[in-house]
């Protein structure tokens, strides 16, 4: 595995959104060549193709747009995951490392080639606009988004802190298209937060998988634990709307809650890996709960599908998103790159998530416990994505294994009290999320029968 990792940094994530948060690996180079005779044939009328179109098109033609149109088309064709990144948007998707970016702040994907919005990053300008999750971008600057690539419309919306953008979007049960006039802003990405709940009981929110997100979390967590004599009576890991990121980081804080066992195991064309954990470390051997919705892909399916299989974690919520692949990118010879998918991962007792995502412990669906007016969403889910890949079948999977239930369509509340990135998280308004206050009541009700059973 040190030698693969020496490679590639593998990424696993489900959205692309203007901060970017999946990361590249070392490039290396490869030779094209044709692998069959039917391969060579096909490499034959594709130039002949090309050689016509050149010759005969009634207007004349840039051939090196037409072969990158081309490149695009092959690698789209594979699966929702995998993409061709122009020069241009490919030295973006490696800036992104920085933390921050500058743009509007919205999460975006691309499902059936409809630009639609996951969620507006709060603080943002999106956010404080008004746009909404579910809205669908139709124009960006008065040009269509129908025939763009989700990285040609991650650039056009990104830009300058100061300057100026124009989107329009269609919104569920609004007659008129709604114009947004933003002004672009720096926009930090913050991948760790948290807050003491109640004495003794901590909460961490983890957004994404960067390549700082283990250290966050250990700085929260000493923090957490400092605050309480040097332990805690439990902690909540909140993965709600985690769209992925690094896989090495996934496996680092899965690690930390697990002493021994696979973490996850990967799948290549031709062979297998297993991550494993490690018990020489600092112990975080309190109660844990982990929440995870539909928003909850990839890296954080894999944390939530070790520490539940490890019987480490109670996990709450909504099923999870359902993505089970890993991507890398590869850098090309002329600046641009291809992100692809490389492999399936396996959860510790063998299962694959893909397009079925992690079923929780015990479900609760997302709420204020003081509100009765709920503007509900669905959520999209890898199952919804065009060319998704299809689960390898499990091994020896009993009859009732619960991965195997449909994925309830997941809902978000009109108000999403923990998506702040921005100041600190407030206790008093986190516990009116009904999420929240019953992996917090779970915690609660651990300590006390513990405390019973050892009288």
């Amino acid at each position: 595995m040190n030698n693969r990792k020496s490679r590639w940094i593998k990424i696993l994530g489900v959205t692309s959104t203007l901060a970017c948060l999946l990361i590249i690996g070392a490039g290396f180079s490869c030779t094209i060549s044709a692998g069959s005779d039917e391969t060579y044939k096909s490499l034959k009328i594709f130039s002949s193709v090309i050689e016509t179109l050149e010759k005969e098109y009634v207007d004349p033609v840039d051939t090196t747009e037409l072969i990158e149109a081309a490149i695009q088309g092959m690698v789209k064709s594979l699966d929702p995951h995998s993409e061709y990144l122009p020069s241009d948007a490919f030295k973006d998707f490696q800036s992104d490392t920085r933390g921050e970016f500058e743009g509007i702040g919205i999460v975006i994907t691309m499902p059936k080639g409809v630009l639609t919005v996951i969620s507006p990053i709060e603080g943002t300008p999106a956010f404080k606009s008004g746009i909404q999750p579910g809205d669908i971008i139709t124009t960006i600057d008065d040009e269509p988004t129908a025939d763009m690539e989700l990285w040609e419309a991650v650039k056009r919306m990104r830009g300058e802190k100061g300057t100026s953008v124009t989107i329009t979007i269609r919104r569920e049960g609004v007659a008129e298209a709604l114009s947004f006039d933003l002004v672009r802003a720096v926009i930090p990405i913050v991948s760790v937060k948290h807050a003491m709940l109640k004495p003794g009981y901590g909460y961490v929110w983890v957004t994404n998988f960067q390549a700082n997100t283990t250290d966050e979390l250990k700085t929260a967590l000493a923090g957490l634990e400092a605050d309480n004599g040097g332990d805690l009576k439990g902690l909540i890991l909140d993965l709600r709307n985690n769209p992925g990121g690094l896989l090495d980081q996934a496996v680092a804080i899965s690690d930390m809650f697990l002493d021994e066992g696979t973490i996850l195991s990967v799948k290549e064309r031709e062979k297998e890996s297993n991550y494993n954990a490690r018990p020489d470390k600092t112990r975080h051997d309190y109660p844990l709960v982990l929440l995870i919705n539909g928003g909850s892909a990839s890296a954080s399916e894999i944390v939530a599908g070790a520490l539940q299989d490890h019987k480490r974690a109670l996990v709450i919520g909504t099923t999870s998103f359902g993505k089970g692949s890993v991507q890398t990118v590869q850098p090309l010879s002329d600046g641009s790159g291809i992100k692809f998918t490389i492999a399936r991962y396996y959860t510790p007792s063998g299962t694959s998530i893909q397009t079925k995502g992690i079923v929780p412990d015990i479900e609760v669906k997302p709420g204020l416990l003081d509100s009765a007016d709920e503007k509900e969403v669905p959520r999209l889910k890898e199952k919804d994505l065009k060319n998704h890949l299809e689960a390898a079948p499990m091994k020896d999977a009993p009859a009732d294994d619960k991965t195997q239930a449909p994925a309830a369509d997941d809902k978000k509340t009109r108000e999403d009290l923990t998506n702040t990135r921005y100041g600190d998280l407030d206790p008093d308004l986190m516990l009116r999320d009904a999420q929240i206050v019953r992996a917090l009541d779970a915690l609660i009700s651990y300590e006390i029968f513990s405390a019973r059973h050892a009288k």
